[in-house]
């Protein structure tokens, strides 16, 4: 007697994989990433291969968020340790070893020439977020002393190579774990008050500070050159100043409803520098205007909102603090570029997510969607079983 076996259709063998992914996230990311594509287009259809190269990387990006959907929080868990001690080590390989481009000494050659800043992106909240879940219930005062010496290294290490964008990623991060672990409002405050204080101060100093003959020691002079620059951008309107005036220049003339789809004339006549990466949004704002940027920001607000969500319902300590600091990656990224564009914060070489050109930060994008994924996808599960 023969016995016939019937054979599973491929979305019989796929669902298993795409079950649990969270929906409303997803459509956020596919919202805001056809955006991208189509800024893209237009600033750089005339820039080489960067439109096809953008759809490459987002591609990439969205097999590794699938794949690492696929792995549950524990497992997330045991890889904390590896991957922080492993981006410790390259990052003090690069102090040691490291190869200079353009006066930064960022990056290191194992074969193939690669940026460990990068990987404390993800490897610092993994870390922080697993700390804190093997002291759950018992938190005391010197863990959260080891929690900013563990987010301290890495940060210090990346700001002598220097990079200041990447820094205050790795630290944005690193700190939203802290504070979503319970740090006391009575140690929050301070450091607040004195940075607000510190503001002011160098506001109401600057024509003393920013002299040139001021040597303010604690920053590189290329960074004091930044905030100088941001204070009076007209200082050297030709000069450090032009990025920031060129940006502005471009948001203004964009009104309400923007110059229109590949109409932008401070884009294609290449006022705007570095138009596909780091300003991207200024040659956003040019066609598309302000109705263009609110639906933008309404874009990144909902996927911010929608990954808190995810957090406030993950099963476990380590799930909640690892979900929270991935959507405040999201929420720096967003917020330092359209700050430095706009021209509210200092030009720091962060770009906007899924918006911008850049290979390495999409796929940093792509591990933070999927561990985001994997988070949302074990809290379904346990409901259903």
């Amino acid at each position: 007697m023969a016995i016939v076996f019937e054979k599973p259709s491929l979305w019989q063998r796929l669902w298993p994989l795409l079950r649990g992914f969270d929906l409303l996230l997803l459509a956020a990311v596919l919202v805001l990433a056809g955006m991208g594509l189509t800024a893209m287009y237009s600033s750089g259809f005339d820039h080489g291969t960067r439109f096809a190269d953008h759809g490459r990387n987002m591609l990439i990006a969205a097999g590794i968020m699938f794949v690492v959907a696929q792995i549950p929080p524990q497992r997330l868990m045991n890889l904390a340790v590896p991957l922080y001690t492993l981006g410790v080590a390259l990052l003090v390989a690069v102090a040691l070893f490291g190869v200079t481009k353009k006066g930064a000494t960022r990056w290191i050659n194992v074969g193939v020439v690669i940026q460990p800043s990068e990987l404390l992106k993800i490897a610092m909240p993994l870390m922080l977020a697993w700390w804190f879940h093997r002291r759950e219930g018992q938190t005391r005062p010197l863990d959260f002393l080891v929690a900013f010496a563990l987010l301290a290294v890495p940060v210090g290490l990346i700001m002598k190579q220097p990079d200041l964008g990447t820094a205050l990623l790795v630290m944005a991060a690193g700190l939203a774990v802290i504070f979503f672990a319970g740090l006391p409002w009575k140690l929050v405050l301070p450091p607040v008050v004195l940075g607000l204080a510190a503001v002011v101060l160098i506001v109401m100093y600057e024509p003393t500070l920013c002299a040139d003959d001021v040597d303010w020691r604690v920053l590189h002079e290329y960074q004091r050159q930044r905030i100088c620059t941001l204070l009076d951008p007209t200082r050297d309107p030709l000069g450090k100043g032009f990025h920031i005036l060129q940006g502005m220049i471009a948001i203004g003339s964009g009104g309400l409803w923007g110059k229109g789809f590949m109409q932008g004339t401070q884009t294609h006549l290449e006022f705007i520098p570095e138009r596909t990466t780091d300003f991207i949004f200024a040659a956003f704002s040019e066609e598309f205007g302000l109705a263009g940027n609110l639906a933008l920001i309404v874009g990144f607000v909902f996927l911010i909102f929608r990954g808190l969500m995810i957090a406030a319902d993950a099963p476990t300590l380590f799930a909640r603090l690892l979900a929270a600091a991935l959507t405040t990656i999201f929420f720096t990224y967003a917020f330092v570029n359209m700050g430095m564009v706009s021209g509210i914060l200092p030009v720091v070489g962060v770009p906007l997510p899924f918006i911008s050109y850049g290979g390495t930060a999409m796929v940093t994008l792509g591990l933070a969607l999927g561990m985001l994924m994997s988070i949302a996808k074990s809290k379904r599960m346990l409901m259903q079983s």
